[in-house]
């Protein structure tokens, strides 16, 4: 299997965790932790994951500049981003954030093209709008999007998430092919975890944790190994033979993956809709993901 094959693989692992994750989750929020608590307790474990995985490669001294980077990319892609998805979800419906994060890839595309110098060809344009097309589709089928005043903030920082994880992949692109992903990985979670503490130690001080039943446990730890450690690894693996626009592009599959194991665990049916928007965004993935074909002399 070629190393391009491969970072699609991740990619696909790392949509397929997340895919899963949103159920999952929902055994521990906001009953037994509250949301800025459990993500003191992701961004903790995952630190000390990265920290004691980083013992197992060879040691690498960071570039003093290159921390800077580092730094901002943990705002972004952790800090900025868990916080303002978790509360922006709190203020507004799951299925408005839904559809306001299908916006990402889009978003993706034109910072990779103002700060990567990345060309915007007609075929992925187009299989990012048919991608978008198929998951709102399966998002909205059935559903009312709304827009009440009391929803505007929330709408707002769910946007917040979306451009500053667009932010957080433009900005690791070339560090990730710089250092070992471990080796970067743990600085970047060190430097998170630090922003985050502030936002949710009152709250992880108020778990009751002889209150928390065994499977709500295994959901803890099934987030913070899986949809944390394993998928942040993963991604970073993948960006460094993807481009960003590329890697964006699967989060398409996420809500195919979440009803696919709803129709797995006999919460949902299937339909002609959930068909067809499942093949949209089939297609618009095959579109941003085919390779260009190598011109001839």
């Amino acid at each position: 299997m070629s190393a391009r094959n491969i970072a699609f693989l991740l990619a696909f692992l790392a949509s397929l965790i997340y895919g899963v994750s949103f159920t999952i989750a929902k055994d521990v929020m906001p009953l037994y932790i509250k949301p800025f608590g459990f993500i003191f307790i992701r961004v903790l474990g995952a630190t000390a994951l990265f920290w004691i995985a980083g013992m197992f490669v060879k040691k690498e001294k960071i570039v003093v500049n290159d921390f800077l980077r580092i730094f901002l990319a943990s705002i972004f892609g952790i800090a900025l981003n868990m916080l303002a998805f978790f509360k922006g979800l709190s203020m507004t419906s799951p299925i408005n954030a839904s559809v306001i994060m299908v916006t990402s890839p889009i978003i993706v595309l034109s910072f990779a093209t103002v700060f990567l110098n990345e060309k915007a060809t007609k075929k992925k344009i187009v299989g990012i709008f048919i991608g978008m097309a198929g998951a709102a589709l399966l998002i909205l089928y059935g559903q009312t999007f709304h827009l009440g005043d009391s929803e505007v903030l929330g709408n707002f920082l769910v946007m917040v998430n979306a451009t500053s994880y667009a932010l957080y992949l433009i900005l690791i692109k070339n560090l990730s092919k710089k250092y070992h992903p471990l080796t970067f990985a743990k600085w970047l979670y060190l430097f998170g975890f630090i922003m985050v503490i502030p936002f949710g130690l009152q709250d992880f001080k108020e778990v009751n944790w002889s209150n928390i039943p065994q499977n709500a446990l295994f959901s803890i730890a099934f987030i913070i190994v899986f949809t944390t450690f394993l998928t942040y690894l993963f991604n970073l693996l993948a960006i460094r033979k993807l481009k960003p626009t590329t890697l964006s592009i699967f989060i398409y599959l996420q809500p195919v993956i979440a009803s696919t194991y709803a129709l797995i665990v006999g919460s949902d049916t299937l339909n002609f809709i959930k068909i067809m928007a499942t093949i949209l965004i089939f297609i618009g993935v095959f579109l941003v993901t085919r390779k260009p074909k190598e011109k001839t002399v």
